[in-house]
Formats: structure tokens, sequence, C-alpha cells
């Protein structure tokens, strides 16, 4: 049977098909045709260690107007699969099958050949656009090359014209000022816009987006997303999306791909994937992926192993080894794509197919943890130690100018006067952007310094008492941290014994106390005992996590900092290492702070939250309480950017897209310094407004505004949640709204 992935015939778009019409690049399409068939691909690699089939067999037909959602682990063969259709692997790759653009079969062709079509006919948007972007050239000069490269004819006022329409399409303010700027002036947000402005400069009728938000905040992957949807309906254009994020995909494709060892091993609507899936690796995906709109906790589902070596082309199901169903009848061949029973042009490659369907539970099948309950969850938060406690503390960088003679000409508030603690078995955590001080904060925690401005008190030890090293030693057995990247923190010359064993000697253990230590934590994090013998490069990311995680509670601290602990692992990793660092705080009485984008995992796994811009706390409290009732406009915008993996709601819900980056330091806001954004601001009548930049809101459990009626009313317990906003109540501005319609989106 064929395994192609079957994508409906696109709804007519007139205004989209008229704008082409007119700018003359490319006649209308019919709406029957396929923009992309792609037939039997076939992708290896000749490495030292043998032949590696990177993507086996990869069938699919992409539709004008339609997306197509390409999801995955790392290795799955995704990005090979759009390289390969762009023709921009390496000469030493072999490729075989079909690539059929407009009709027009692609591979074999020359890199020459090939330049006709890449930026004219079909355009990507890479995942990184800083590497993406030449940096010695304007952002201009890069737009009018993609424009002169394919209309030579173009006038250079036309192509201006043109570039300065691009960028007020992707939504970047005063074009034509920007058109002189180079990339490094521009924001991580903005570059990836001028990307896709470069993308979409010749109406291309495909467009490849490869992990296009990966590296972003919450808040500019919402309008990133939403300039390429605009960009999709400028176009008409055909859109493969390519992510693990399956709450992006969510919102945004009308048929899913899901692959596994170079293979598609489900395709279908949307609807079909999310709601009814029929693959186990499917479902694993789906049950390991936090929801940042539900409150009920449940722990994620792991998926144990690691994806096969395509060295050796798997015999039977790729996904047996890994899969809680397999029987020996899964490893007799590899099963193909398969029509589900029930389903309309839904297949999936799992000989149990048509056992597993919506009324199956995931958590059941995965054998899922049950939610670990710690012995202070019973104890109210009030009654708990305080393990940290944070006073007043400011960090604040001079912005200097000059070579030889420096002179000031501002100050970086990095982190401007906040105030927290944590109690005993309380994961704490921080969010906000890219530079609202949540990394600095950690830092200065961190330094534990008596001449730090503001106080810092760990274990009862403050810092302005932390003169001598033996006081500043015990209060390093009380705190220890796990880096975001585990790769740059582990010692690559150090097996996993030397790296374990290094702040056990610091500690002055005996030999045999270190190893029987050692022994104890490679069990307490999920590692075999003969792992202790391997390099960090031997280990796979989830791995090496785990790893440092046991580093982290060698000398048995009370308070762990996990920065960013699972941004750089699969979903599928992200929820074993989430169930561990849940299991961990219940069995040893942990407590953690955390610093995190994603809302989804702090939801999961915190009890507090607190919410920084600018580096100022706008609003904190317990974590069920500001997810589901948020007073301040900053934090509204931040939950409302997290995509959610439900297709029909993620679809209706409202999207609230915040205008700009965040101010300058040299020209930062008086009043509240979130006003600039604020799309409840915007809709203030005139004096409400002048109060907003003249004054500050403190950080109170009741806005000044209604603190009379309080007053009035006598004495009301303040609830634990805190915002600094003097209209938390005030209505949004309509034009920073955006709600996808349903319609445009019904999947086959």
């Amino acid at each position: 049977m064929s395994s192609e992935t079957y994508i409906e015939p696109a709804d007519p778009r007139p205004s989209a098909a008229d704008r082409l019409h007119i700018a003359g690049l490319h006649s209308p399409l019919p709406a029957e045709s396929a923009v992309l068939s792609v037939r039997d691909l076939n992708v290896r690699f000749n490495t030292e260690n043998g032949i590696v089939h990177a993507v086996r067999g990869v069938d699919f037909d992409l539709l004008p107007g339609k997306t197509l959602g390409i999801v995955g682990e790392s290795g799955s063969g995704k990005s090979v699969t759009s390289l390969a259709v762009m023709g921009l692997l390496p000469a030493t790759a072999d490729v075989t099958g079909s690539v059929m653009l407009n009709g027009k079969e692609l591979l074999g062709l020359s890199d020459k050949a090939m330049c006709a079509y890449r930026g004219n006919d079909m355009a990507m948007v890479f995942q990184d656009p800083l590497s993406s972007l030449t940096p010695v050239y304007t952002v201009g000069a890069q737009i009018t090359e993609a424009l002169t490269i394919h209309n030579p004819a173009m006038s250079k006022q036309a192509k201006e014209a043109r570039a300065v329409e691009l960028l007020a399409m992707v939504g970047i303010p005063s074009p034509k000022d920007r058109l002189k700027a180079f990339p490094h002036e521009f924001s991580g947000g903005m570059r990836q816009r001028v990307m896709i402005a470069i993308a979409i400069a010749n109406n291309p009728r495909l467009l490849i987006a490869d992990e296009p938000t990966t590296a972003l905040d919450v808040t500019i992957q919402a309008q990133v997303l939403e300039v390429l949807h605009t960009a999709q309906e400028e176009t008409g254009a055909a859109v493969v999306m390519i992510t693990h994020d399956l709450g992006v995909v969510a919102g945004m494709a009308d048929n899913i791909m899901v692959m596994y060892a170079g293979k598609p091993v489900e395709t279908g609507g949307v609807d079909d994937i999310y709601y009814n899936p029929r693959m186990p690796y499917t479902m694993g995906l789906l049950g390991a992926v936090p929801r940042v709109d539900v409150a009920e906790k449940t722990s994620l589902v792991p998926i144990e192993g690691i994806p096969p070596n395509l060295v050796h082309p798997p015999t039977g199901c790729s996904f047996a080894p890994r899969c809680p169903l397999a029987s020996e009848a899964c490893l007799d061949g590899e099963p193909a794509l398969a029509e589900v029973a029930g389903g309309v042009h839904h297949r999936a490659a799992c000989i149990k197919s048509d056992s597993l369907g919506a009324e199956v539970d995931v958590h059941e099948i995965f054998s899922a943890p049950p939610v670990p309950v710690s012995r202070f969850d019973l104890i109210p938060r009030g009654e708990r130690s305080t393990v940290l406690q944070l006073k007043d503390v400011r960090k604040h960088f001079p912005l200097t100018r000059g070579a030889l003679l420096k002179r000031r000409i501002g100050t970086v508030k990095a982190v401007d006067g906040i105030s927290f603690d944590i109690r005993e078995g309380e994961c704490f955590s921080i969010v906000g952007e890219s530079g609202s001080g949540k990394t600095t904060t950690l830092l200065e925690i961190m330094e534990f310094h008596k001449d730090q401005d503001g106080e810092v008190v760990i274990g009862g030890i403050s810092n302005k008492e932390a003169a001598d090293a033996r006081t500043k030693s015990a209060m390093r057995k009380e705190l220890q941290m796990v880096f975001q990247d585990p790769t740059g923190a582990l010692d690559p010359r150090f097996t996993v014994y030397e790296v374990l064993a290094e702040p056990l000697q610091n500690a002055g253990l005996a030999k045999p106390a270190i190893r029987k230590r050692i022994m104890e934590l490679i069990q307490l994090v999920g590692l075999q005992p003969d792992h202790v013998n391997r390099f960090p490069n031997q280990f796979s990311g989830g791995q090496r996590q785990r790893v440092g995680i046991a580093r982290a509670l060698a000398v048995n601290p009370k308070l762990v900092v996990l920065d960013e602990p699972v941004s750089a692992l699969d979903v599928s990793v992200q929820a074993g290492v989430i169930n561990l660092l849940d299991k961990l705080r219940a069995e040893l009485g942990l407590s953690y702070l955390m610093v995190a984008h994603d809302l989804s995992v702090v939801r999961h796994i915190s009890n507090r939250v607190a919410v920084m811009y600018l580096g100022k706390i706008v609003e904190i409290g317990e974590v069920d309480r500001v997810f589901d009732n948020p007073r301040h406009p900053y934090t509204r915008a931040l939950l409302s950017a997290i995509p959610v993996p439900d297709p029909h709601l993620e679809r209706t819900r409202e999207r609230i897209i915040l205008q700009g980056d965040l101010p300058s330091p040299l020209d930062a806001p008086k009043g509240c310094n979130f006003a600039t954004r604020c799309p409840v601001f915007a809709a203030l009548p005139a004096a409400k407004q002048e109060q907003c930049l003249t004054l500050e809101p403190p950080l109170e459990s009741v806005p000044p505004s209604a603190a009379a009626q309080v007053l009035e009313a006598g004495p009301v317990p303040a609830p634990d949640q805190q915002f600094a906003c003097f209209f938390p109540d005030g209505e949004l501005d309509e034009d920073m709204l955006v709600v996808h319609e349903t319609a445009d989106h019904d999947a086959p």
C-alpha cells in the first residue's frame, strides 16, 4: 500500500492568487495539483563507521495553501528530508527517489540548476537566523540580493520598495530606516523576521521552516509564528513546518507526519494524530508534553531508551526496542504505513494500530510513574524552614563608551531590587524573556559575597556574614547547580566516576566512602552501575543531564539551582528528566530554584513562580493561582504565547502578540517599565496612561487603585499572589489579540 501523506486540496484563495498574478512572478496554480510531491526519498551518508541510512522511504504530497508538520526526536530524519528537497546536502550524500516541484524533477539537478529554484519557487527559513544572515552586509542588501538574482530586470527603486514592503509585512518597525541596519543590530526575533522576509521575497510556492522558533523566547515565538501565518496567507504558499514542539504544529498544521529512525511511522490529519493516535511512538510523544493549561498533576510519559543506530537498518519495527507493546511479531520485518481502520487518509506503521485508540491510556501503556508525594506537601508553607531568602538584591552594570577614556553613558539594571524566599520541599521558578534578569539573579545567589548590593541568606547563613572560607564552604554544601547544557558542564576528559568523585573529594570523604556514594548516586538518577567508567561523549543528552544532576546531589544539598535543565533535550527525554526531578524532590526533601522559559514545564514541576521583566518581579505567587488567574498583562501575554498540544483549543484561543522588543537601558521607562509594550496601556484613557508613565507600580496583592475599597471593607487576608500593575483588570487592545479561525485549518 502506498505510504504517501495525503493533503486535501486547498480552499480557494483568490486574493493570494490575484497578488501572485499581479506580481508577474508566477501564474496561479490549479488547486488540485501538488506543489511538492516526494516519492521513496532515501538519503545515505558514508561515515567512518559505515553507511548511515538517515532517511528511508519518505513519501508525501503537499498542496497549495496547506501546512505539513514533520515531528520527531533528534536524529529522526526531519531536517535531512528538508535539506534533500532543497538540494542543500553535501555532494557526498547519496540521495535517491523523486522530488517533484510543480511537476518538475529536482533530484539529479546540478547546484547551478537548483539555484534557479531556491529562493524563487521554494525557500527555507533556518533554525539560527544569526548564522544564516551575512554579518558584513546590511539587511536591505541581503533582501535585494534575493530579488536581483531571480528578477534581473527589476529596477533599483522597485527592489528597494519591495524590500520595505517585505519588512513591513513581517512587522519590522520603521522598515525604510532598518534597511541600512546590520544583522547584529536586530534582536533574535527580528532577525528571524528578516529571514522570513528574504524567504518570501519572490512569492515562493513552497516554504520550508526548519525549527524556526527553537532558540526564541515564547513571546517572540508567538510573533514569528504569526508572521509565518501571515506570509502563507499573502503568498498562498504550501508550508513544511519541522519542529519537535507538538504545540506549534497543533495550531498551524493541516497534516502531520511523525518520523522515527528515518521513516514516517504515522501520517494523517492533525485531528487524527492528536485525538486518535495509532502508533505507540506518537502516543508517547503526546504523553511526554506538559500542558500549560492543565492544573491537575500527572506524571509525564517517559520513552525509555534511545533511537536505533542507522548504520544497521532495522530488520523489524524500528521502535520495538523502546515500545512497551512489542512482541515477537513486531520483529518479523519492518511494518509499512497502512490505513487505520475507521480513519480517512490516516496511516500508521504498527501491526497493533487497530487495537489502539483514543480510549487507550498512554500512561498505562508506558507505565508512567505515579505522582510522587513529598513529606513537606502535608505541612503548611508557613511552618516550613526557609532554605533561601533574597532581600532587595540588585545588580547594576555601568554602560560605557570610548576606547581609551571610557565614560559612563548609562546603567543596565539587570536585577533591580528583588525579594523572595524558598521553603523546604518547594520548587520556585523564575520566568521571563531573555534579558529580564533571570540568570543574573542565579549568579548573584551563587556569588554569595559580602559586598553584594542586597542580602542573600542560604540555610540561615547571610552573605553579609560570609567573610571567611569556612563559612563559604558550609554554604556551598547547602547549594548546588545543574546547568542548561550538560555537554559543556561535564569535563570531557573525566569519566563519570571522576566527575562524581571531584565534589566528594573536596568535601574530604575517604575513598571507600566516595565509591559507595557514587554507586548510590548512579542508582538514584536511573543510570547503570557500569556507566561510571564511561566518558560524557558516550552518553545521550538525557543521560548526560542525569550525570549533571547526580553531581549536584553528591554532597547532599538542601537547595538545587536548575538553569534551564531540560531546554536542550528532546520532548521524550525531557519527560524522563522532569519525572526524575519530581521523584528526587519527594524522596530527598529537596528544594529547587529553577529558571526556565517553557511555562508548561514550570507549571508541571513548580509550587510557586515569579515573573520577571527588566530586572524586576512583576508577579509572584502559587503557580496555579498565577497561571489560572494572571493579573499582570505581561504574565497574561507569556501564558497566551505558549502553544498547547490541542488543535481545537489552539485554533480558537486568543493569543496576545506583544509589540516591539525590550526597552533599551539607555532609554528605560520612568514609570511602569512594561508600559511601552503593554496591551492594556494601549486601551487606557489618557489620564490613566499618564499614571503608568510617571509612577512605578509597587508589588502588592491589591492594586493601589483598589486599596481604598479594601480598607473600607475591613481587613482582608492577602492571597499568595502579588503583582505590580495599576490596572490589572483593564481591557486588552483588540489590535494586539490574534485568533485563528478553525475554518482555515480544517483537516481532512
